[in-house]
């Protein structure tokens, strides 16, 4: 999907509770203050009522980062926490 850039320009000073309730839902908490979203209709109709307080753009899409290897478990850890859970003997 397409990102959106969202910035908040005008102060929310004599805004509705509505309307500071929907850019503290954007993630927007100050003035001059920068967000990205997806474009989706949920984004889109939270920027409608808040149209007249911030300027929208689209966004550059960044290159996805590759996801670091998980790490492997080292076998002496493994034998030190099977060291600590002793086997229940019943007799």
């Amino acid at each position: 999907m397409a990102k959106i850039k969202i910035t908040q320009v005008v102060s929310r000073i004599g805004s509705t509770e509505r309307q500071k309730r929907n850019l503290d839902a954007l993630g927007i908490k100050k003035m001059g203050r920068t967000v990205v979203h997806e474009d989706s209709a949920i984004i889109m109709g939270m920027v409608e009522k808040v149209k007249h307080l911030v300027k929208v753009e689209a966004a550059e899409e960044a290159p996805k980062k590759k996801a670091a290897p998980k790490k492997a478990v080292a076998p002496k850890a493994e034998a030190a926490v099977a060291a600590e859970v002793e086997p229940v003997k019943e007799d």
